[in-house]
């Protein structure tokens, strides 16, 4: 870390602010860039799901559709857990994430519902 710090450059304010001002022109592009792409992955065209997927809801099995249960949007978080583990996946490390949602583990009310996938895992 001293090492680092003893070779990187120090400059008058004016020339940091100019360095800044160009840095944060190029920062500005990429946001735009970045928009652009967003919404080119939103315009993408949809695929039909014609595969049944089953998974288990707040009201037993469902398939895809029916976890929908009139909404126009559906959370899904993929937490991998074999059938055969006493644990998930070590690697799943933002599984904290349900804790932090509003209403994250309540399958009753408004929402949002939490749903469990069966997977078949080979092996």
């Amino acid at each position: 870390m001293a090492d680092t710090l003893e070779r990187h450059k120090v400059v008058a304010h004016d020339a940091w602010l100019e360095a800044r001002k160009q840095l944060l022109a190029r920062e500005k592009e990429f946001t735009r860039l970045r928009d652009q792409l967003s919404q080119a992955r939103r315009d993408l065209p949809w695929e039909r799901v014609d595969k049944r997927y089953v998974f288990e809801g707040p009201n037993g099995q469902e398939a895809l559709p029916e976890l929908f249960d009139g909404r126009s949007q559906l959370i899904v978080y993929h937490f991998m857990f074999a059938p055969d583990w006493e644990e998930g996946c070590p690697l799943n490390v933002d599984y904290h994430y349900l804790d932090l949602v509003p209403k994250g583990r309540d399958e009753g009310g408004e929402g949002p519902f939490w749903v469990r996938r069966h997977d078949e895992y080979g092996g």
